[in-house]
């Protein structure tokens, strides 16, 4: 299934805390606590549907710097094209995600001048001949590519993130676009029930997914009463980092490919479980067929949500 997906990249560093609060110390030597990626949003979901079996085809803006021509290689050895991947930046964006032994974390990005860059509209439509639908993430770059999409018929699946006002100025635009529309539940003004309510209401989203860490995730369908999947285990947690990509990436391989919605997160939960048992957020990812074995020893409920 071929997939337009355009997001960020940046180069990922992780470091190992013992514990948050932290507490301040002149110099820590976190033996195999360190470690440095190529990573971001876009990067996360185009390797995940890649594990997956979909076709990928990945558009992003990175830096002429040395760090920049770092990710096409990447991109390669993946069997992802990077044709579509611009070098337009004086500099790759980065970040620098802590967390500790609970899978806690705290992400911080620095996108250095993305937020002022566009993506040509000419490429954009070039890379969408066949596509199914566009996968695009909350980068101002992709804002133009929202109406393309639209133009074209393509649905588009898109995850805000942290969400605290169902208005917000900044996401309003790929809330008011999306077909499917993924949020976390960390800054929410309301309980996620009555949360994705008011979006379905406010937008035309035809699915709303609230992903809610170890309580699982909340699905709200236009039509239908919202039932909660919740978290599995399948392997010790080391860090939570990338879970929401995680689980964004593989509810929208099932449900694309027809999977009812509820199944297509029940999966999507099993896909992202496993994924956090690695430290990276672009680590640790199931191919389709890993997935199916696992399911059959994990617990298939799934809870009305009144």
């Amino acid at each position: 299934m071929r997939l337009i997906v355009s997001g960020l990249v940046n180069i990922e560093t992780t470091l190992r805390v013992d514990r948050f609060p932290i507490e301040y110390c002149p110099v820590r030597y976190p033996f195999d606590g360190v470690a440095s990626s190529i990573s971001g949003v876009g990067v996360n979901l185009s390797l995940a549907l890649k594990k997956l079996g979909d076709e990928p085809v990945f558009l992003s803006i990175v830096g002429e710097d040395e760090e920049g021509g770092l990710v096409y290689p990447l991109l390669e050895r993946s069997g992802i094209s990077s044709d579509n991947v611009l070098r337009s930046m004086a500099q790759t964006a980065r970040s620098v995600i802590i967390y500790d032994a609970e899978g806690r974390r705290m992400i911080n990005v620095d996108l250095k001048d993305l937020q002022q860059k566009r993506y040509p509209d000419e490429a954009f439509l070039s890379a969408a001949e066949g596509a199914k639908a566009a996968v695009l993430c909350n980068i101002n770059f992709n804002r133009e590519l929202l109406f393309r999409a639209r133009v074209r018929d393509l649905p588009v699946l898109t995850d805000v993130h942290v969400l605290s006002d169902p208005k917000d100025p900044y996401d309003a635009d790929f809330m008011a676009a999306a077909d499917v529309l993924f949020l976390s539940d960390e800054r929410l003004w309301a309980p996620p029930r009555e949360v994705a309510k008011e979006l379905l209401g406010l937008y035309r989203a035809r699915v709303v997914v609230v992903g809610m860490g170890s309580r699982g995730a909340l699905l709200a369908e236009r039509g239908s009463s919202p039932i909660l999947v919740p978290a599995v285990v399948t392997r010790p947690i080391v860090s939570t980092i990338g879970a929401g990509d995680a689980l964004f990436s593989a509810f929208a391989h099932f449900w694309l490919a027809g999977t009812r919605a509820p199944e297509a997160l029940r999966k999507a939960a099993v896909f992202a479980s496993w994924k956090i048992g690695e430290r990276g957020a672009a680590q640790g990812f199931l191919s389709e067929a890993e997935l199916e074995l696992i399911i059959p020893d994990l617990p298939g409920h799934i809870e009305n949500h009144p």
